[in-house]
């Protein structure tokens, strides 16, 4: 399955055409969607997910790159509650 999917860290994953193996809305990828998150992406989700947990702290006083990750995964969770709740976005 991990080759079928194109895993990352499956040897040879990239051989042969690629082929969408996983959507979303929007979204595709050509290769399992978890081999490509980095530690770095990671650290952006618990940010997030640290902010929502403390009500939202003032986006003014944290670096510019950790605002921007927390307010494009804000929306992308708004546009997931509503899609969520029939009102597709």
């Amino acid at each position: 399955m991990e080759r079928k999917r194109r895993c990352g860290w499956t040897p040879g994953c990239q051989d042969g055409e690629p082929e969408i193996v996983w959507a979303r809305r929007g979204a595709r990828a050509e290769s399992c969607p978890k081999s490509l998150i980095t530690a770095e992406s990671l650290a952006f989700l618990e940010k997030f997910h640290a902010w929502r947990g403390s009500g939202g702290v003032n986006l003014l006083d944290i670096a510019a790159r950790d605002a921007e990750a927390i307010l494009l995964l804000e929306a992308e969770w708004r546009k997931e509650i509503s899609y969520a709740d029939g009102q597709l976005i």
